[in-house]
């Protein structure tokens, strides 16, 4: 008995040999583009503009401004939430682009003929 593959899942080697050069041009681009989105730096600002966080793309703070207006020893809680929605804020626009760019390049993933892999 002879076992059928799915329409674009045979072909022979030289079908195969494409697939993976594919393949490997994908990992390649990942890994490109990972160390590109890993250098660039995200400013967020909170709290009217009273906050300004810089992030890069491996979620390390690079820098943290806070203007002596929002400083009130009074009211260390207000000053606490908005640093925290500052480092909350950047994180998201992180894995957002980050999930984004990949999803560009993973998109693609079908023309590779395997389903089910991302």
């Amino acid at each position: 008995m002879k076992a059928r593959l799915p329409q674009g899942m045979g072909g022979g080697p030289q079908n195969m040999q494409a697939m993976i050069k594919q393949a490997q041009k994908m990992q390649e681009d990942m890994a490109n583009l990972q160390a590109e989105l890993e250098e660039k730096e995200y400013e967020v600002k909170a709290g009217g503009g009273a906050v300004t966080l810089t992030m890069n793309g491996k979620k390390e703070v690079t820098a943290l401004e806070i203007s002596p207006d929002i400083v009130d020893p009074d009211d260390i809680e207000t000053l606490s939430d908005v640093i925290v929605a500052a480092f909350n804020e950047a994180i998201k626009r992180v894995e957002s682009e980050a999930s984004e760019k990949m999803g560009e390049i993973t998109g693609n993933i079908g023309g590779l003929g395997l389903p089910g892999l991302f």
